[in-house]
């Protein structure tokens, strides 16, 4: 696909053209500066889910002794999975599921954002792809660099999200919307969050293998886990595809200097394209970051017809304070919307869960 597109999209790129002037930017946009706040925000939120929802669960393991704080519903933007069968579960019936709602309206809120701009949830907000995007710019620190796999095995391994992907969307797809509302009603489904905290309290020596490896190969590699393994970065991309919003090259005023190629951390040809189609653009908008060209590369809606690209360009480009805007207000908005129809939190009763959390890890997916 990306070959297709670096023969078709360069096509305009490659004709003779009068020899061009370097116009440096006035003033850089700061799109990393915003970027990366945006991204500390969304950990610190994480960070404070975490400790609340940990505090919750330790409150019924000890038989409700201690201080006790509500079930923080953001965790459920951790149930993916959760989210997408609630999902379907409303477009079957209309209805917004009970268990877990919260995890759907996330889900939604993390799809339209990728729809509108990119792979934007996961270069702006996801905090497994800022603690990746960490670990290879630490490797690159200490290394001078990172590795390139070549195509051969670059190519197959991105397969892999892909195939995990079509996994989950065969399995859920092939359900019922009575068989997902049985599915959540189960111990297995009602404490899907609790399990997943206790997947990594009481980690097996295998899992800290993995996921060793899995540290060691992103510090070598950029964007290892989200690049080859997670499925859910997979539907972000396609949903992507959609989106109105890329990373656009300006052909006559590009001085062909290559940086924004190199800055990109999915290795796309950017020095080469009109505009960026690609699955695996996550709009990080790093090549634009880099560009000192005034007009060469932007973050830009469509161009309206006009005579001159740069005139047509400055009516439609995104600046980065207003991708963070756009990006908060999906993200707040959806909360907002979920708290005000009474469809955010999993209301089960507090004996339930003094029941139910203690035993959390008895219970397999069958719900036994």
């Amino acid at each position: 696909m990306e070959q297709a597109e670096l023969v078709v999209q360069s096509q305009t790129a490659d004709l003779p053209r009068k020899p061009r002037k370097l116009v440096h930017r006035a003033k850089a946009l700061p799109w990393q500066r915003v970027r990366h706040g945006v991204q500390a925000a969304f950990l610190l939120l994480n960070a404070w889910i975490a400790i609340q929802f940990y505090l919750w669960v330790r409150y019924f393991e000890q038989g409700g002794a201690g201080l006790y704080l509500p079930r923080p519903a953001g965790v459920e933007g951790w149930l993916p999975i959760a989210g997408f069968m609630n999902f379907k579960y409303l477009l079957m019936t209309g209805r917004v599921p009970a268990v877990h709602p919260a995890a759907m309206f996330l889900f939604l809120a993390f799809v339209l954002t990728s729809l509108l701009l990119k792979k934007a949830f996961c270069s702006w907000l996801c905090p497994v792809g800022t603690f990746s995007e960490f670990l290879w710019k630490l490797g690159r620190h200490f290394l001078g660099r990172n590795l390139h796999l070549p195509r051969w095995v670059d190519l197959p391994l991105r397969s892999l999200k892909y195939i995990l992907l079509g996994f989950f969307v065969f399995v859920i797809g092939t359900m019922s919307a009575e068989a997902i509302k049985s599915f959540m009603q189960t111990p297995y489904g009602l404490l899907a969050d609790v399990k997943m905290l206790n997947f990594f309290r009481y980690i097996g020596s295998t899992a800290v293998i993995v996921i060793a490896v899995l540290v060691f190969a992103s510090v070598l590699v950029k964007n290892f886990w989200c690049r080859y393994l997670c499925p859910y970065g997979g539907l972000m991309g396609l949903v992507s595809l959609l989106s109105p919003v890329k990373i656009r090259r300006d052909a006559e005023a590009c001085v062909n200097c290559g940086k924004c190629a190199n800055a990109c951390p999915a290795s796309l040809p950017v020095d080469h394209l009109v505009q960026i189609h690609s699955v695996e653009c996550t709009g990080c908008v790093e090549c634009v970051a880099v560009c000192q060209v005034q007009g060469a590369l932007q973050f830009a809606l469509p161009p309206r017809p006009a005579a001159h690209l740069s005139s047509r360009w400055s009516r439609r480009v995104l600046r980065p304070a207003a991708v963070a805007g756009i990006v908060a207000v999906l993200f707040l908005g959806t909360v907002l919307f979920a708290r005000i129809t009474g469809h955010w939190h999993t209301n089960l009763p507090r004996a339930m869960y003094m029941d139910l959390v203690p035993e959390a890890n008895q219970f397999g997916h069958a719900g036994f």
